[in-house]
């Protein structure tokens, strides 16, 4: 049997990346698999990527009244989530002096506010046991020029996981914090870089992570699958820091 035999799973950001490595190692192990995305070809591809053992659903993280939708389309299919990995995000970067208000909302919305109205839509569903896992970051621990607004949107989402894990333990929900470094990810590509530039940047990211080089989205979902399997039943409130050293060479 899998570590996740039979159980009901929802990856938010799960068509590329970390979320789409996460999707892969959950239906590896026996779970049902629901992953959401808002570009209809990243879904497209990520259905064609998990075949039809997984269910693509069309939803905006920033949008709050989706995260109502999104809660009662699971409802309509299934009896219960048994693991839930918040992992959209917005990862959006820049100056102090780059940001405007409707950047910063839209950024807050998708990595901050989203995710809160989500849980609290998804609170039916939840099984007792359950768990719910945050996607923070590194960011959230170290002063890194240009991501004041991305880290205080993680640092914020933390938070909420220490928080609600107290508040949701006597539902049988854990809530806990998974917080990536430096990962080789198509987030990357949309920097609008040409390929030298980007494998510059690639090496300069890579310098601040004490093992010397980028994470893979793998390594991020076996912590994923860690924190949403039975194996990690007495782990409650905490952050799972998967980067490298990044937070201690800082």
């Amino acid at each position: 049997m899998g570590r996740l035999t039979g159980k009901y799973t929802l990856i938010t950001g799960g068509t590329s990346g970390i979320g789409l490595a996460t999707a892969q190692a959950f239906l590896a192990e026996g779970a049902h698999v629901a992953v959401t995305g808002r570009n209809p070809e990243t879904r497209a591809e990520a259905q064609r990527w998990l075949g039809d053992n997984a269910w693509v659903i069309d939803a905006d993280a920033g949008v709050i009244g989706a995260q109502q939708q999104l809660a009662d389309t699971l409802a309509s299919r299934w009896p219960r989530l048994d693991a839930v990995f918040i992992n959209a995000g917005d990862v959006t970067h820049g100056t102090l002096e780059s940001w405007n208000e409707q950047a910063w909302d839209r950024l807050m919305g998708t990595n901050l506010k989203g995710p809160f109205f989500l849980i609290q839509a998804l609170l039916p569903l939840l099984n007792n046991p359950s768990s719910v896992i945050l996607c923070g970051s590194v960011s959230a621990h170290i002063g890194l020029p240009t991501s004041s607004a991305y880290a205080a949107s993680k640092a914020g989402l933390l938070s909420l996981a220490r928080t609600l894990s107290i508040e949701l333990l006597p539902r049988g929900i854990r809530v806990n914090g998974l917080s990536p470094g430096p990962v080789a990810t198509p987030a990357l590509g949309k920097l609008g870089l040409d390929d030298d530039a980007q494998r510059a940047l690639q090496s300069e990211i890579a310098k601040l992570v004490p093992l010397g080089r980028l994470g893979t989205p793998d390594e991020l979902a076996k912590a994923a699958l860690y924190l949403a399997s039975d194996e990690s039943t007495y782990t409650v409130g905490t952050e799972l820091l998967v980067d490298g050293g990044t937070a201690i060479g800082r």
